[in-house]
């Protein structure tokens, strides 16, 4: 399950809009809680990174865009929170094979999402590959309960690692309010 460990300001401003979103019940969002998404038998692993590193992995962005970034993550947060999640989840977080927008083409290979991502997606990848290593000879399932973003990352180093290929999935609009 996502999730970053660990308390920061920078992480509680980049993350505001996850806070305010599920309590306007029109936002259509499911809370990323265990109790809510898995069964209580369960077992949820949370191989995410820390605060400290989400931080440090944003920070070797240029220093402008650091800077940016969190000035402008709080004001996002509170349009998301005022308007909803259709005012920046519409057509960017769809993931698709290839971009489907001029828009979606130029956040492809934006430095700011691998910042966000990268270190993140192979944390999972490697705690996938840890069940995979222990379970792979049995018939078991694994929920992977990761935003739409990881999607590319997880089913591309699935096949590549492993030679998985994806045959069913169930999506859900999930936020978590930290």
């Amino acid at each position: 399950m996502e999730g970053i460990r660990g308390k920061s300001a920078g992480v509680s401003a980049l993350t505001l809009a996850y806070r305010f979103a599920p309590r306007r019940r029109r936002n259509g969002l499911q809370e990323q809680r265990e109790e809510l998404l898995l069964p209580e038998a369960v077992q949820v692993i949370n191989p995410d990174v820390t605060a400290a590193e989400a931080i440090a992995d944003l920070k070797t962005l240029p220093r402008w865009m650091y800077v940016l970034l969190m000035i402008s993550a709080p004001v996002m947060g509170l349009v998301f929170a005022l308007r909803g999640p259709r005012a920046f989840l519409d057509e960017d977080l769809v993931v698709e094979d290839l971009p489907s927008t001029l828009r979606a083409e130029m956040l492809a290979d934006d430095p700011v999402e691998h910042a966000m991502t990268d270190r993140r997606d192979q944390r999972l990848l490697d705690a996938l590959g840890e069940i995979h290593a222990e379970r792979g000879a049995e018939p078991i399932r694994v929920a992977i309960v990761y935003g739409a973003g990881h999607v590319p990352a997880i089913v591309s180093g699935l096949r590549n690692r492993h030679g998985y290929r994806p045959r069913e999935a169930e999506w859900l609009t999930v936020l978590t309010p930290v």
